[in-house]
C-alpha cells in the first residue's frame, strides 16, 4: 500500500516560513519524481514545484525565489521550505509522487498566512 504523509503545515505570519515534509511508504522511492501542489479555496490544484528522480528542479512562478523543494531519498522523503511567505500562499498543500502512469498523492496538510 503506498503512502504520502505530508505535515508540516500551520498558521503563520506574513513573512515567516515553514518547511513541509513527506515521507513515502510502499514505493521504490528513487526513480519517482516528487512535486508539491496546493489548491485554495475555490481555485483550482496548482503545481508548486517539482523535483526529477536526476535533481532537476522546476518551479511555479509565484514562488520562485521562496520556496525550495529537495529530497532525501536514503529516508524516502520530500520537502518543501517555504519563505517569505505571502498570504496568497494559502492553501491545502499536497504532495505527489509520479513514475510513467503510475501517479500518488498524500492526503495535504493546510497552511494560513494570516496576521
Amino acid at each position: 500500500q503506498v503512502q504520502l504523509v505530508a505535515s508540516g503545515g500551520g498558521l503563520v505570519q506574513p513573512g515567516g516560513s515553514l518547511r513541509l515534509s513527506c515521507p513515502a511508504s510502499g514505493i521504490i522511492f528513487r526513480p519517482y519524481a516528487m512535486g508539491w501542489f496546493r489548491q485554495a479555496p475555490g481555485k483550482q490544484r496548482e503545481l508548486v514545484a517539482v523535483i526529477s528522480s536526476y535533481g532537476t528542479l522546476n518551479y511555479a512562478d509565484s514562488v520562485k525565489g521562496r520556496f525550495t523543494i529537495s529530497r532525501d531519498n536514503a529516508k524516502n522523503t520530500v520537502y518543501l521550505q517555504m519563505n517569505r511567505l505571502k498570504p496568497e500562499d494559502t492553501a491545502v498543500y499536497y504532495c505527489s509522487a509520479r513514475l510513467g502512469s503510475q501517479d500518488y498523492w498524500g492526503q495535504g496538510t493546510q497552511v494560513t498566512v494570516s496576521s
